[in-house]
């Protein structure tokens, strides 16, 4: 079996063993707690049904009553504060799920400009994440030149902790910041943080839903626009240079996998060695311009060679640049 496909299959057996992991972890932490909670509230409510008689289909209609009204506490959700902010997290597919659209045309505009919309971000937050890579590979050559390293360049190991810093400074940062405005404890402020900048969006904590903070609090507003937007660039960031490193091994290992298979040779173009693909007979075939057929070689016993330097530029341009490790492009 191919290196390939053993760490395919590999990587598919240690999600999976990482799901059984986590499926049982929090069995063990959240099942008693959440059995527990039930039956209070299960005794409650027969209680309250006691003591005022109330029939089940009017306690139905009570709980129908406060489930509904529960986002209306923290203020007009659709106004234009409270639909911009709607917009961003549907963009950035954090999906809270503390307001969503009711109406036939409100869904429908909203599915359509997902489609648009979360390309569009993805780009976005890939091209901040580029320039933030940039700006930090000029800060690590110039740290390294000014302490007089052997080697001046940004490497990625030096890239992923410079962005891995800034990440874990944004979100201290922000979970200080909302702990203090929404009354959250520091370590709920910080799971929110975190919840938000990975997309998860569980929506057990959401900010700007107290005291009609859409509303009566722009400032506070625009700083957790500015919080999500700017934090997932940063993260995007980190992500970028992981999934690039991972690319970047997976192409070693491709070629380490065809020179054992000896299916590469090393032709000397321009004083340089360029490894090629050995072509099989029928690929001969099908690059020679003369009339040979099958596996018939031309008439002087050898491929025509004047085809082979744009193959192997072709092949050569594959290889990672510098610029490519520093971008930490997808």
């Amino acid at each position: 079996m191919k290196r390939q496909n053993v760490r395919t299959l590999s990587l598919v057996v240690c999600t999976f063993t990482y799901l059984l992991i986590g499926a049982a972890v929090f069995d063990a932490l959240e099942s008693d707690t959440e059995r527990k909670r039930w039956e209070v509230l299960s005794d409650m409510k027969n209680s309250l049904v006691r003591k005022y008689n109330i029939t089940p289909e009017d306690y139905h209609m009570i709980e129908i009553v406060i489930i509904e009204n529960k986002p209306h506490k923290a203020g007009p959700q659709w106004k234009f504060a409270g639909a911009f902010y709607f917009a961003t997290v549907v963009l950035a597919m954090i999906g809270y799920g503390h307001s969503t659209p009711v109406t036939v045309g409100g869904k429908a505009f909203c599915m359509a400009y997902a489609m648009v919309g979360i390309p569009l971000g993805l780009v976005m937050f890939q091209s901040i994440g580029e320039r933030l890579n940039k700006f930090a590979s000029v800060v690590i050559r110039r740290a390294k030149c000014y302490l007089r390293c052997l080697t001046t360049e940004a490497t990625e190991m030096n890239l992923m902790f410079a962005t891995g810093m800034l990440s874990s400074i944004i979100i201290t940062t922000g979970a200080a910041v909302f702990s203090r405005y929404e009354g959250w404890s520091y370590f709920d402020s910080f799971y929110y943080c975190f919840v938000t900048l990975t997309t998860i969006g569980f929506g057990d904590y959401v900010a700007l839903q107290n005291d009609q903070a859409l509303t009566s609090k722009p400032g506070y507003v625009a700083l957790s626009l500015v919080f999500i937007l700017f934090g997932l660039a940063v993260v995007a960031a980190s992500i970028n240079l992981l999934v690039l490193r991972f690319m970047t091994m997976q192409a070693e290992e491709n070629i380490r996998d065809e020179d054992k298979d000896g299916s590469r040779t090393m032709l000397p173009i321009d004083g340089h060695a360029i490894a090629i693909r050995q072509r099989s007979h029928e690929d001969q075939a099908s690059v020679c311009s003369c009339n040979c057929l099958g596996n018939k070689q031309c008439e002087s016993g050898a491929l025509l060679v004047e085809r082979a330097p744009r193959a192997l530029r072709r092949r050569a341009s594959l290889a990672f640049t510098p610029d490519l490790i520093e971008r930490a492009s997808v």
